[in-house]
């Protein structure tokens, strides 16, 4: 059988940065052809970052980015690196068929998600992205036209089909065809966000369709944080069987270099199939010479904990870097949800580049100025204590506030010194809320609530308190200090904006909450559905009513890493102008 030595590449990349994505190509593709390697495969949109959002619809954009993988193919033949075939995701526009005419309803200019084969110098051919997910954190039938074909290439006597992404995800489409077009090599080329658990459904997927497809299926992801998502990595290669074989580390960037015997191409190729036109392009009718495969690589898997944690750190460390911040700022209250923002800070940026405000207040106890001092003590980040009261005590004798507005000032004042110290020293500001407090409202707006990003707003309450003492546990497997102080993870929960507060005089406890909330959040489920499951009717109603109050608070919140499959602000979005209502007291007689 025919032998090829195929590089995936998990790129980290920013959207919009063509030279410095192109830059890492290049680096990368070297790196592959120093190590032998044939193939090197690049994520989906790998040269313009993804995903581009509205950048799709800014035709001098898509100009740039058709000009920047010509000058990419020049540019790898001129460094002595035309040999390789690369297949790299790029932002092109359709042309000389029926999606390449604007129209209404369609995105003006007719963009496309493609992937380039470029060898020798030259773009020898595009795949185009059929399936165009519209669902979620996606939009893409907004900002692309679908392709209309399966492109094939002959790469040393193997025919290898190209896809992207959604393709993959999709029934029917080009990967149904792949059997058809006798192809010996899937290779899918992806920029897939990260979710809890999706590694698990991800190669479920990937066997699946080897099977389906009738030969190996090798897979490539991006890696790194835009924005909201994160990219986990997690590239995979599987047999003809469905067997997962190769797989790369989660949230790494890097190359995986592997050896595959592959079928050698068929003979008369095969024009079209169910209505998909296949496009067959030869590089090399001949096989290589037989050479010694090297091993294969099996990354080992991360656990739930670890894999959550590695999510909000590199969400973090490149929504920092990415938006050229240096350092970041947070208050330190001394409770769970401020100490683990500030040792995932710490772990994102470096301890010197993180900074730790205690601002007390009358209310706030020994304890918790204690555990604040004590966490900064441990990390080594930077640690000021900034006293509130007397800034917040001429707003109460010029105003008279008392009950709520007293306390909600008291959390104003403390955002007033964050951002007063972020625009006086360049500081990114970290909201410390999660996300069992954002879906009730259990915060001030412009006190708590502000920031320019949120570590925790995908994480209920009780997962904080479960990756706190994964935190430490961590820490001491590896014979260091943990970084939070146990009694920060161990007492209850409380704003301290009041005498003897503790959330639980507002909410039901953090367990039930949490537990109702994924029903209600993640689930979609009404109050019937929820009373039926056994939740308290009078509880159901003022949790949801809390949850649909809170709908303006939420659309004002920094965004934060989506960690789960219904995250605010872009999994999840509903008026904020809302006269339904779930009545769960008529459920509960129904």
């Amino acid at each position: 059988m025919p032998q090829l030595r195929l590089a995936l590449a998990q790129l980290n990349v920013t959207v919009g940065d063509l030279d410095g994505n192109a830059d890492k190509i290049v680096s990368w593709t070297r790196n592959a052809v120093e190590r032998g390697a044939h193939v090197i495969a690049f994520p989906e949109l790998a040269l313009t970052g993804y995903p581009v959002e509205d950048l799709a619809l800014r035709g001098s954009f898509v100009d740039a980015s058709q000009s920047k993988v010509q000058t990419l193919a020049r540019r790898l033949a001129d460094e002595g690196l035309g040999d390789i075939v690369v297949v790299c995701g790029y932002l092109d526009r359709a042309t000389g068929t029926a999606m390449g005419v604007d129209r209404l309803g369609r995105p003006k200019g007719s963009p496309t998600n493609s992937a380039a084969v470029i060898h020798q110098g030259k773009v020898v051919t595009s795949a185009v992205k059929h399936h165009l997910p519209n669902y979620g954190v996606f939009d893409e039938f907004r900002h692309f036209v679908p392709g209309d074909t399966l492109q094939v290439v002959r790469i040393h006597g193997v025919d290898v089909a190209l896809v992207i992404c959604e393709d993959l995800w999709q029934d029917g489409g080009p990967v149904a065809v792949t059997r058809a077009a006798g192809a010996g090599l899937l290779l899918v080329v992806n920029s897939s966000p990260y979710e809890a658990n999706k590694d698990d459904v991800r190669g479920e997927l990937v066997s699946r369709r080897a099977r389906e497809a009738g030969c190996p299926l090798a897979y490539v992801n991006l890696v790194g944080g835009q924005d909201e998502l994160v990219f986990d990595g997690d590239s995979l290669i599987a047999d003809a069987e469905g067997k997962v074989f190769a797989r790369a580390p989660q949230f790494e960037h890097g190359s995986m270099i592997v050896d595959l015997d592959l079928p050698a191409a068929t003979g008369i190729p095969v024009d079209a199939h169910e209505g998909i036109r296949i496009v067959h392009t030869v590089l090399h009718e001949e096989p290589l010479p037989a050479y010694e495969p090297i091993a294969v690589a099996q990354a080992p898997r991360l656990s739930d904990e670890a894999e959550l944690y590695a999510a909000i750190v590199t969400g973090l460390r490149d929504y920092v870097h990415k938006n050229g911040f240096t350092s970041v700022l947070l208050g330190l209250s001394g409770g769970i949800d401020s100490s683990l923002v500030a040792a995932i800070a710490c772990d994102a940026i470096g301890a010197e580049h993180v900074v730790g405000v205690s601002n007390p207040s009358v209310y706030s106890s020994d304890h918790s100025k204690d555990d604040a001092a004590e966490l900064a003590a441990r990390t080594g980040l930077n640690y000021r204590v900034v006293p509130i009261q007397p800034m917040v005590q001429p707003f109460l004798d010029t105003l008279g506030l008392t009950g709520l507005a007293e306390e909600n000032l008291q959390a104003r004042v403390r955002a007033v010194i964050w951002m007063g110290l972020s625009n006086a020293d360049g500081h990114l500001v970290l909201a410390c809320g999660n996300k069992s407090e954002l879906s009730v409202g259990y915060s001030t707006i412009y006190g708590d609530a502000v920031g320019g990003y949120a570590p925790l707003k995908d994480l209920p309450k009780t997962l904080v308190r479960r990756l706190a003492k994964w935190r430490n546990a961590d820490a001491v497997a590896k014979g260091l200090q943990p970084p939070i102080p146990e009694n920060a993870i161990a007492k209850p929960p409380s704003a301290e904006l009041r005498p003897g507060q503790v959330d639980t005089d507002s909410l039901p406890p953090y367990d039930l909450l949490d537990d109702m909330l994924d029903d209600y959040v993640e689930q979609d489920r009404g109050s019937a559905e929820l009373v039926a499951a056994g939740f308290d009717p009078e509880l159901v109603s003022k949790v949801i009513q809390l949850v649909d109050k809170a709908e303006y608070k939420r659309r004002q919140f920094p965004p934060g890493p989506k960690l789960s499959h219904k995250a605010f602000g872009r999994d999840r979005r509903l008026p904020i102008t809302n006269a339904w209502r779930e009545d769960a007291r008529k459920a509960a007689e129904h």
